[in-house]
C-alpha cells in the first residue's frame, strides 16, 4: 500500500514534461494566446504579456499587437514545438471557471528549446509577466 501512495504522491507532484508539438496543432489567436489541439478553452501562454490587436487602447498597441501574433504565427509555423499546460495563478477555488484567467486555460509554448514570451520580449513584442500561486498584479500594457 505505501508503494502505491509514493507512487501516487511522485505522479503529483512531479512538475510538468513539454511534449512536442506539431504546428498543425496551434492555432494563434494573438500575441500570448493560442488554441491547442483543436479544442477548448483557449491558452493563455504564461510570463509575458503581448499588446492587444483587437481591443487595443490605443493604435500603437493595435500595431504591436498585430505584430506581436504575427511574430508568434512565425514562430508556431516554423515547428520544433514544445507544450506543456500549467496551473493558472487562480484560488483553486476559481480554477477552471471563467473567473479565472477568462476561463482560458494556461501553458507555455517554446520553440527551438526558447520560450516563445522570450523571444516576444527580447525583440520588443512583449513584456515580462509574473504571476504568484494564486493571483497576478495589474496587467502590464505600456504601449499607450
Amino acid at each position: 500500500m505505501r508503494g502505491w501512495l509514493l507512487v501516487l504522491f511522485v505522479a503529483l507532484t512531479a512538475p510538468a514534461v513539454a511534449e512536442p508539438i506539431d504546428p498543425e496543432d496551434v492555432t494563434v489567436i494573438d500575441g500570448d494566446t493560442i488554441n491547442v489541439f483543436h479544442v477548448q478553452p483557449n491558452v493563455r501562454l504564461v510570463g509575458f504579456n503581448a499588446p492587444e490587436s483587437s481591443n487595443a487602447l490605443c493604435e500603437a498597441e493595435r500595431q504591436l499587437g498585430v505584430r506581436a501574433t504575427q511574430r508568434l504565427l512565425d514562430l508556431v509555423r516554423a515547428g520544433h514545438l514544445d507544450f506543456v499546460y500549467v496551473r493558472c495563478s487562480c484560488p483553486a477555488s476559481t480554477q477552471d471557471t471563467r473567473f479565472c484567467n477568462y476561463g482560458r486555460d494556461c501553458g507555455t509554448l517554446k520553440s527551438n528549446g526558447r520560450d516563445v514570451g522570450a523571444i516576444l520580449i527580447e525583440e520588443g513584442l512583449a513584456v515580462p509577466f509574473k504571476c504568484g500561486a494564486t493571483s497576478c498584479p495589474k496587467t502590464p500594457r505600456p504601449w499607450c
